[in-house]
């Protein structure tokens, strides 16, 4: 399966290449990973990080957008940072955006942190954290992070995201700062994350206004996927999506092949 992806995506490279104009190239291709990794715990309520990291690592995947990330967050991750410790386990670069940033449990100790990380085999170029439009004072702070990859040569604005969960009114709110950080983007744009929303609803039509979505199968929850909230787009194009099984998480994580070129 993951030799006919990747020859799917070759061929669909070269396609690409020969439909685009002069202007638009050259032509990469990437794979994609949205993982919503629940603080490294999975449907069986155990904690294990290094059953997180293997599952992306046979993915191949070249950038990955992580969802429910702790760092330093209690002993519900054992006080790990776990954007350094995948990074370090996987061989990959990372950045890290703290939506949640909480006093330590005691003086001198590290801030209590969670939030979204971007992985990436590519050298991250820049990087940078907005903090989205709550409905009410009382909800969880979202955030989009945003990381220019340099992905041989073409620079690629990867977009990462975790939309409010109990609200469709804040994920309108939300989705709608994120497209407009989408619209102002000067490189070609790839998003990951957990929107909370099935393909249909409003706040995720406003995304897909701007951005192909290349997927279609259930990712959520992980044992028996009943909804499809988890997402891969793209202004490039999608060649090909996959929803893959998974006993480290309450999500399952959604790979996808695009193909990304030079847009300016």
């Amino acid at each position: 399966m993951r030799r006919l992806l990747l020859v799917l995506t070759v061929l669909a490279g070269a396609m690409v290449a020969l439909a685009a104009p002069a202007a638009a190239t050259p032509v990469r291709p990437v794979t994609v990973l949205s993982f919503n990794i629940h603080h490294g715990a999975g449907e069986d309520g155990r904690y294990d990080l290094g059953r997180v990291a293997d599952e992306i690592r046979r993915t191949h995947a070249d950038v990955i957008g992580l969802q429910e990330v702790d760092r330093h967050y209690g002993e519900r991750s054992q006080w790990a940072d776990q954007p350094a410790e995948l990074a370090e386990r996987l061989g990959m670069h990372v950045v890290y955006a703290a939506n949640l940033d909480l006093e330590p449990p005691a003086a001198g100790q590290p801030r209590r942190q969670y939030g979204t990380a971007i992985l990436s085999r590519y050298p991250i170029l820049d990087w940078r954290n907005t903090l989205l439009p709550k409905g009410s004072p009382g909800e969880e702070q979202r955030g989009l992070l945003e990381a220019v990859v340099n992905v041989r040569g073409v620079h690629v604005r990867v977009m990462n995201t975790h939309l409010q969960h109990n609200s469709a009114a804040s994920r309108q709110l939300q989705a709608d700062a994120v497209a407009d950080a989408v619209v102002a983007a000067r490189e070609p744009v790839v998003l990951t994350g957990d929107l909370n929303a099935v393909p249909t609803a409003p706040e995720i039509t406003t995304l897909t206004a701007h951005l192909r979505d290349g997927g279609s199968a259930f990712t959520y929850p992980a044992d028996v996927p009943t909804a499809r909230i988890d997402y891969v787009l793209t202004n490039g194009r999608p060649v090909s999506s996959e929803v893959l099984p998974t006993e480290a998480s309450d999500h399952r994580p959604v790979l996808a092949s695009l193909v990304v070129w030079r847009t300016r």
